[in-house]
């Protein structure tokens, strides 16, 4: 252990530590603008200089080594001076349509520009906009507004993409695409990373929520949203409250006080819905010989990553519909048939954490049944635009007959949730009785988990990954016969669909000081807990479907409009 003094507080830290994670130990702020917890390290934007005893110079405190003894001043007039002229240099360049930007008020260099008492002209020099890269169907990007931190393409990195990447050098130094192309154009799985990597309004999600707004006010439309179920453990953290809020009651209260055709629906119920079909068709490819390991399909990210990077496993993901397709295809089929509705007067909105919803729905493959798909955080956007006053709103329980659903399809939105889920019904299927309701092996924030169950004598070998980076790990280790697994969860995500490319954005000095992750994992496992229905097979309205719909999982019916087919893709 290391002992030294940050601004005179003595703080002791592992050997190793930098001054940033001392000071961070010590409770002490120093303002960071490319360093990116567990993703990028490099000291390059210099907004972290601080005074060290020992240094010649001012040094950066996210790289620099603390010692014995050592005594630094973070907040030193050299040090404070030091950051003023960095953050006017970053203004220089940046083009300040600050009042418009999707990132106002939330946008880092904003915040450390005002803290700095900054002149946003002091370094005059051109900014005239560059063309906007909108051809991706779920992300946008600026480059007019960069300021060359590359923490995106730090995160891109560690997804094993690289759909992103620094081009020229020195003052010309931008950040795009390979060969100039458009991100559409490259292997770009759409997770969204990306996005909440970056620190002003650079890249962000293609939104269309005003198309909504028209359709709310259209007397002859019905709009139907759906939530995910990661969404109501985040969306508090747009409007201040605490991670790890449980804003259900809430959510929907604000999204039916949008417009009077408004309604709301848990989502929750066709996470319900995929496990009875995506068990089933576990069950099936262990009792008559299918191909294994089976993936799970929910993750389109993750989708499109094998059909990109590993097509010769595209057999083995699950023909699942992910919730959000199957969710649509109900409502335009079976809840139309049932109240009278014509589809084309049903618009279906699907509110998810994630980015590549947007390019799944689109999917020639699902079939065009969710109209559009928005973001947590641009759901955060239509209820401020709302002007409604999100903390203060009463709860609403969702609507029917798609409102009550179990605890398994709550877990969803956590790394390993699918996979308990699944294994819950998968298990009862198998041995005939009550499955555990827990699988605590598959639990947890790790990249990897692994496990072996015995199932009516069959041993079943699950694996569960969050992060491309750790997916690539899987399929490499599955490719060379090192690992021989029965069924595998993989969510693009790390952490899962909690962390999803679409949730509010959250600076790294704040994810430093818990575990985000886990804070938003554990309102979907306390949902779990305090639901009496705690597997898939429980769920009434699923019962429902099946009994007046598809008949049984698997069914024609059910493959006609539960399931989907996948593509192989160039990389370029």
């Amino acid at each position: 252990m290391v002992n030294l003094k940050i601004n005179g507080i003595p703080v002791c830290v592992p050997e190793g530590s930098t001054i940033l994670e001392a000071a961070r130990a010590a409770g002490v702020r120093i303002p960071t603008m490319c360093y990116l917890k567990d993703v990028q390290c490099v000291g390059a934007c210099r907004l972290c200089l601080v005074e060290a005893t020992g240094a010649r110079g001012l040094v950066a405190a996210c790289v620099y080594p603390v010692a014995e003894g050592m005594e630094v001043k973070t907040n030193s007039r050299k040090a404070r001076n030091s950051r003023k002229t960095t953050i006017e240099l970053l203004l220089s360049t940046h083009r300040k349509k600050c009042l418009s930007c999707v990132r106002s008020g939330k946008c880092e260099l904003q915040k450390l520009a005002q803290e700095y008492n900054c002149d946003e002209d002091r370094f005059a020099t051109d900014t005239t906009p560059q063309p906007i890269d909108d051809l991706s169907l779920s992300i946008v990007r600026d480059s007019s507004k960069c300021v060359r931190c590359m923490r995106c393409v730090a995160a891109c990195e560690k997804q094993t993409i690289s759909a992103i990447g620094p081009i020229n050098r020195g003052y010309a130094k931008n950040v795009g695409s390979p060969f100039g192309e458009s991100l559409a154009d490259t292997p770009c799985v759409n997770c969204g990373q990306c996005v909440v990597a970056c620190p002003v309004g650079a890249l962000y999600e293609k939104s269309n929520t005003s198309i909504i707004w028209d359709k709310i006010e259209d007397p002859d439309v019905q709009v139907a949203f759906f939530t995910a179920p990661s969404v109501r453990a985040t969306l508090g953290e747009a409007f201040g409250l605490p991670a790890g809020t449980n804003c259900e009651g809430k959510m929907v209260t604000a999204i039916k006080q949008m417009g009077e055709t408004a309604m709301c629906f848990n989502m929750d119920i066709t996470a319900d819905l995929t496990i009875m079909e995506e068990a089933n068709e576990l069950m099936t490819r262990i009792t008559k010989g299918g191909k294994l390991p089976m993936f799970t399909s929910c993750c389109p990210a993750w989708v499109k990553f094998v059909e990109s990077y590993y097509p010769e496993y595209i057999d083995s993901l699950s023909t699942c519909k992910s919730p959000q397709e199957m969710f649509s295809a109900v409502l335009k089929t079976y809840y139309c048939e049932k109240n009278g509705i014509d589809p084309k007067n049903l618009y279906v909105v699907s509110v998810i954490p994630c980015t590549a919803k947007k390019f799944e729905c689109q999917r020639p493959e699902e079939g065009g049944y969710t109209d559009m798909a928005i973001t947590t955080r641009e759901l955060a956007r239509m209820i401020s635009e709302a002007s409604l006053n999100f903390e203060s709103l009463p709860d609403t329980p969702f609507d029917n007959p798609f409102g009550t659903a179990t605890g398994a399809g709550a877990i969803f939105g956590a790394t390993g949730g699918v996979m308990e889920a699944a294994l819950r019904t998968a298990a009862l299927k198998l041995d005939g009785k009550a499955a555990p309701l827990k699988f605590h092996e598959v639990r947890g924030t790790a990249g990897i988990k692994e496990a072996t169950y015995i199932l009516r004598g069959v041993e079943i070998t699950v694996a569960v990954a969050s992060g491309l980076g750790n997916a690539r790990k899987v399929m490499e280790m599955i490719k060379s016969g090192e690992k021989n697994y029965t069924f595998v969860e993989i969510m693009a995500c790390p952490g899962g669909c909690v962390n999803g490319g679409g949730q509010p954005y959250v600076h790294d000095e704040i994810r430093n000081n818990y575990d985000l992750k886990a804070l938003r994992a554990q309102v979907l496992y306390d949902s779990d807990r305090k639901n009496k229905l705690r597997r898939a097979d429980q769920d009434p309205a699923v019962n429902k479907l099946y009994k007046e719909y598809f008949g049984a999982p698997n069914s024609e019916k059910a493959h006609q409009l539960l399931h989907t087919h996948y593509v192989k893709r160039r990389l370029y």
